[in-house]
């Protein structure tokens, strides 16, 4: 089986033999129930492949279809239109010239193909002339497949003129698409974000957004069906390879690259096409996915509005917030959900909330690891000038049930921060210990809900407890005296497990661990 690892060319792939799990059906339906669509998914996830698709269909490539769903549908007549593809991901977009450039290509190569070059007019205005003239050339309506079209405005947060310069240019650009309707058979827009409120598609009241439709939910992406199908052979020799039962890979596969869900009715999840033809071609599970690149936008999101990253983990949003992502918000969530390190875990229906969270180890791991330079690389010795942050170090003290010197660990780490560490927030000096525990592969919560409160921070190895406590210029022995008056060890009460009490508290004034506090329970 040839594996079509970083090919998103539907007539590549077909006709040279690559693997193709059949999408049709969902491309069927899309072409005959609708004319304008959006669609927003994680990146190499199969967006640019399913444009790609698209535009063979409307090339009337039947002979690339044989076999496949969409070849038994007797009432597609496979006629050729005239199509306008647009595709932002090349580009880097760190200035308001290259997008610019970007359409004013597209456009000048559109014109001249159907004689209407008018380079004077607002890319809006010759958007419009050239699908008209393309209309008016062939006798047949347009086809408009835009891939990645939010990739200037991810590349701008942060810069909020060159946001506004960006949304000025795509809003008149996107414009036509609602003015030149009679002109237009088909309409398709990917990308990783939907810009709503930034007003990028305020006039596109026509764009249908399928992102959490049921009936797409695997329209990208591999289905658990699709897995044990497709790949039944490749399952046994991913196995073999690995000493594992086939169960024993199937659980791992499941575990690693599963678990994304874009809408709260699909009970199964859809696995990372990205990782599965890696992990199959390599026979090695790694964070394929992952290491293809994070975007520095996260963390600029998440550092600027001191956002928790525990609660960023397992955040509660309505549809309205998860769908529309305003570059100029204190809640950075929607980027972070939409770009696929949090995926919907679950759903309240009494009060219309998603519940968010990682969709699988992979993701979690990874975004942990990516997180931890940001927040603690700025925290070195003077020996060496190395991180004081040493996993086995700080795991030994945990496993071993020694909070004294992981309370000393933590304390230099604080310290040797520079004078210009964004700690002055309980909550930064929270984000920098959850970092630390989560890159141990500890169970942690923080802000752990009881029936009195919640627990800053709850830690639990085999063996070990550690119930803590955080305070900001205030005093360890408050700390330590909530936890006793809240009873935040109730719960734990007939547990085996032997439990620390952690009070600690953090200054401003000397910027890392003031005193500490430990009892046994």
């Amino acid at each position: 089986m040839k594996l079509p690892i970083g090919i998103q060319d539907f007539e590549k792939i077909r006709t040279d033999g690559y693997l193709y799990i059949d999408k049709t059906e969902h491309v069927y339906r899309l072409v005959s129930e609708g004319s304008y669509y959006f669609l927003s998914h994680p990146r190499r996830f199969g967006k640019s492949l399913l444009i790609s698709t698209l535009k063979a269909l409307f090339q009337g490539k039947r002979e690339l279809f044989k076999g496949l769903a969409i070849d038994k549908k007797d009432d597609w007549d496979w006629a050729e239109h005239p199509i306008m593809h647009l595709d932002l991901n090349t580009n880097k977009y760190d200035k308001a010239e290259v997008l610019e450039k970007k359409l004013d290509d597209s456009l000048s190569e559109w014109e001249a193909m159907y004689g209407c070059a008018r380079p004077d007019l607002p890319f809006g205005m010759r958007f419009e002339k050239v699908i008209r003239a393309a209309y008016e050339k062939t006798g047949r309506r347009v086809v408009i497949l835009v891939d990645e079209y939010d990739k200037p405005m991810l590349q701008a947060i942060g810069n909020e003129t060159l946001q506004s310069e960006f949304r000025g240019t795509l809003k008149g650009f996107y414009g036509a698409l609602k003015s030149m309707d009679a002109c237009i058979k088909f309409a398709m827009l990917t990308g990783v974000t939907k810009f709503g409120k930034v007003s990028v598609f305020s006039d596109l009241n026509n764009l249908m957004d399928i992102s959490m439709y049921p009936k797409y939910h695997d329209i990208c992406g591999i289905t658990e069906q699709e897995l044990l199908s497709v790949f039944d052979k490749q399952i046994d020799e991913l196995a073999e390879n690995n000493g594992l039962t086939r169960e024993e890979c199937i659980a791992k596969m499941k575990k690693m690259y599963d678990g994304y869900h874009f809408n709260e009715f699909s009970k199964g999840g859809i696995y990372n096409p990205f990782s599965v033809l890696n992990t199959f071609s390599n026979y090695i599970f790694r964070s394929y996915w992952f290491e293809t690149g994070t975007p520095t936008y996260l963390v600029t999101l998440l550092r600027r509005h001191h956002y928790s990253l525990e609660q960023m983990s397992k955040a509660e949003v309505t549809a309205d917030v998860l769908n529309s992502i305003d570059a100029e918000s204190s809640d950075p969530i929607p980027v972070i959900y939409q770009s696929g390190y949090l995926t919907i875990k679950g759903y309240k229906e009494r009060f219309k909330k998603y519940i968010l969270g990682f969709p699988n180890e992979e993701v979690e791991e990874g975004f942990v690891k990516y997180l931890a330079p940001f927040y603690l690389d700025n925290y070195k010795t003077e020996e060496k000038k190395r991180s004081v942050f040493d996993v086995e170090l700080f795991a030994d003290d945990v496993e071993s049930g020694n909070p004294e010197q992981f309370c000393k660990r933590l304390k230099s780490l604080l310290a040797s921060a520079p004078y210009d560490a964004e700690l002055d927030r309980e909550g930064n000096y929270q984000n920098v210990i959850w970092v630390v525990f989560k890159m141990l592969s500890f169970y942690t919560q923080s802000e752990y809900k009881t029936s009195d409160g919640r627990i800053d921070l709850l830690i639990e190895t085999p063996q070990y407890r550690y119930v803590m406590e955080f305070k900001l210029n205030g005093t360890a022995e408050e700390a330590l005296q909530q936890i006793k008056d809240r009873q935040y060890l109730l719960p734990y009460t007939l547990d085996e497990k032997t439990t620390y009490m952690v009070g600690i508290n953090f200054s401003k004034d000397i910027r890392t661990i003031e005193k500490y506090l430990i009892e046994k329970n």
